[in-house]
Parts: structure tokens; C-alpha cells; sequence
């Protein structure tokens, strides 16, 4: 797995950049992406000084969730309560992934523009300098989610199961983070790796996908735009910086898409 920082042993400025990302995003969690970045000498701090003024005025989160809304999509069949009985999920735990899922819907799109961001500042982009007007306030919190299983603690089985739904990042396995909340669950992690796993590489969620990425790719200019013409107070990080945040940037690109398609699918299936 991609070296990350938990959440919980930030400290300094990473932690005070944690914070704002949760606020901003409205999601109780903050997502592996930053984590990762984190562990780059700096490489957080530049990037958010550089492009967080976006999300402090909302341009970004308000361009990516109107540019998601209505990717199609063919549904899951729908999970009875029996069954997510049998898994251990009662009308709380339920309520839990659904939760988990609305928010890597919330966040996933967000996260895009954000990498989207950082990489055209880094292939020496230009930004805008317009400065939006008006006033903005990020959405209500979502509740809390589960916290990340760790992976050196999962049975085997459950493991291999997680793994179905990894993607390589520098030759590394990387597992979103949603898949790993709902290894509570190992039940509803089997059914889904049974229903999802094989659509992962179908016409129908490349079609999907590719949708969310388009979508995405047409809002960054005029989010770019609203960025501060100014300097940043720290350098541009090191060419062996930006090829690695290039590298793992694409990851980023093939699995967040996954998460606003997957993460639906699996809210609206459940009871």
C-alpha cells in the first residue's frame, strides 16, 4: 500500500490541512490522496497553499458536484433486510455504509478536481487571478464513518476479497478507502465483490467512468481561473516531487471515478 499518514498522528500544519479538508468537503474523514501526500516532505503544504484558496471559496466542491450529477449508470439489485441481517448490519450499520458511501460520493469528485489542480500548477500552468464573489458555506458534516480496517489484521480470505477491488500504484496494491470500511462487513464485502468486482472492467462502468473523468477535465480551467495569480511562499517542489505526485495522480484518476460510480450503486442497493 501507498505510504499515508493516519488522520489521527497528524500533527503541525499537516493536521491544521486535515481539518480544513474535512470542513471543506463536509466528509468526516480525510481522504487517502492527502494522506499520501503528507508523507512528501512539504508536498501537502505547497499544494494546498497553491490551491486551496478554490475550496475555501467553494468554487471547486460547487463545479465538481454539479458536474457529476446524473452519470447513468445501471443499478445493483437491491439488498433485502434479511440479508444484511445475516451480515451483522442492523438499521444503524446500515445507516453507517450508506453513510460511508455518500461520502466517498461527496469527496471522490472533489479529490479530482483537487489533483487536477496540483498537476496543471505543476506542468506550469498558469492560474487565473479572478477571484470569485460572494459568499459560500461547505455542506452539514456527514456522520462519522468506520474507521479503516487494517489491512495486516483482515483473515486471509477477507484480504483477497479487498484486493478485487485494488488498483497497482507503483507496483503497489492500492484499495480505496471505502472498500476497506466495509470490511466490517466481510458478508456484504463478499456480496459485493461478487455482484461489482466482475462490472469493474465492463462497456457499461468504462462508459461510466470515463463520463465522471470528462466531466471533471471540462470544469478544471474555469476552476484554474479563480486561483490567485500570486506566488506561492514555498518552491515549486523538485522534478522527482512532481513525477512522483504525476505518477500517483493517475491512480487517483482510475479509482476516484470508480468511487462516485461504485459509491452510489452501493448506497441506492442497500434497504
Amino acid at each position: 500500500m501507498l505510504a499515508e499518514i493516519d488522520e489521527k498522528s497528524a500533527t503541525g500544519e499537516i493536521a491544521a490541512i486535515f481539518a480544513d479538508v474535512r470542513r471543506l468537503w463536509g466528509a468526516p474523514f480525510v481522504s487517502a490522496i492527502h494522506r499520501h501526500m503528507a508523507t512528501r516532505p512539504g508536498l501537502l503544504e505547497w499544494a494546498w497553499e497553491a490551491v486551496g484558496p478554490a475550496f475555501q471559496s467553494g468554487v471547486a466542491q460547487d463545479a465538481a458536484w454539479r458536474a457529476v450529477a446524473g452519470v447513468a449508470i445501471m443499478p445493483l439489485a437491491p439488498v433485502s433486510r434479511d440479508a444484511t441481517t445475516v451480515w451483522g448490519l442492523d438499521v444503524a450499520g446500515t445507516a453507517t455504509v450508506k453513510n460511508a458511501a455518500e461520502g466517498f460520493m461527496r469527496v471522490a469528485p472533489v479529490n479530482m478536481v483537487f489533483a487536477a489542480l496540483v498537476k496543471a500548477l505543476l506542468e506550469g500552468k498558469a492560474p487565473g487571478g479572478r477571484a470569485p464573489t460572494g459568499t459560500w458555506s461547505p455542506p452539514a458534516m456527514l456522520p462519522p464513518t468506520p474507521p479503516l480496517v487494517p489491512l495486516d489484521k483482515l483473515d486471509p480470505a477477507v484480504h483477497r476479497l479487498l484486493l478485487q477491488f485494488a488498483t497497482l500504484s507503483g507496483g503497489k496494491p492500492f484499495v480505496p478507502g471505502l472498500y476497506r470500511m466495509i470490511a466490517h462487513w466481510p458478508g456484504l464485502l463478499a456480496h459485493l465483490a461478487t455482484v461489482l468486482s466482475p462490472r469493474l472492467d465492463t462497456p457499461d462502468m468504462r462508459a461510466a467512468c470515463d463520463d465522471v473523468r470528462s466531466r471533471i477535465d471540462a470544469i478544471v480551467p474555469e476552476v484554474l481561473a479563480t486561483l490567485p495569480a500570486t506566488k506561492t511562499r514555498r518552491a515549486l517542489p523538485d522534478a522527482t516531487e512532481r513525477a512522483h505526485f504525476l505518477a500517483v495522480g493517475a491512480t487517483y484518476r482510475k479509482t476516484s471515478p470508480e468511487l462516485v460510480v461504485l459509491g452510489r450503486l452501493i448506497k441506492d442497493a442497500m434497504p
